[in-house]
């Protein structure tokens, strides 16, 4: 088992400056605190956060299209990896609207708002519920699995836009599965956090049957 991934090591695979270094350390310092109140995370994943939740999420940064300048996160949950994204983009001008259906869970993302500065908006409602309109890039990571990922994306991406999707061992069965409802084009990229894990971007995703 490797080392837990050190705030200096991170900034430096990240390739993110002081700064939003700080913020991010803000945010995970705010998440140990709120851990003792509420089920946000489990036990053991605070363990290696540089790594398992910081780095996990901001690899996904040189994913999201350049002209974007809006992402959409899929049960974001304590952050990840909307919040991140929202810090690390911040540069481009990109800001993330964060849907989250748990009240206390949205009340921490508005919490960590607060305490960073992200240019980000929670959104407390269901997925399905569609409360905000179509952006370029969508996001979502521990959600569910991609056949049903794909189903509660494919309204909320523009045309010609993208999902990217975090994911673990399974990502070839999800694969497999998501085949046999939906027609897409994907890429698999490396995962800098979890070498069992890769990364998916969607693109130009339809149910079979729909043409």
């Amino acid at each position: 088992m490797s080392a837990p991934l050190g705030r200096a090591e991170f900034a430096r695979i990240a390739d993110v400056s002081h700064e939003t270094t700080a913020r991010i350390a803000a945010l995970l310092d705010l998440l140990a605190v709120w851990r003792t109140r509420m089920n946000l995370i489990g036990p053991r994943e605070l363990d290696d956060p540089w790594r398992r939740h910081a780095l996990d999420s901001a690899q996904l940064a040189a994913l999201v299209p350049g002209a974007a300048r809006r992402i959409v996160d899929l049960g974001s949950g304590a952050g990840f990896p909307g919040l991140v994204l929202a810090l690390v983009l911040e540069s481009r001008g990109v800001s993330v609207d964060l849907i989250e259906s748990n009240g206390r869970k949205a009340a921490f993302l508005e919490a960590a708002i607060r305490e960073t500065g992200a240019p980000a908006r929670v959104h407390c409602a269901r997925i399905e519920a569609r409360p905000v309109p179509p952006a370029p890039a969508v996001t979502a990571r521990a959600c569910a699995p991609l056949r049903k990922l794909l189903a509660w994306t494919r309204p909320l991406v523009e045309t010609g836009g993208r999902a990217i999707f975090p994911k673990g061992r399974r990502v070839d069965t999800e694969l497999t599965d998501a085949r046999r409802e939906w027609i897409f084009a994907h890429d698999r990229h490396r995962s800098l956090s979890d070498p069992g894990g890769a990364i998916l971007t969607v693109e130009a995703f339809e149910r079979v049957g729909d043409k």
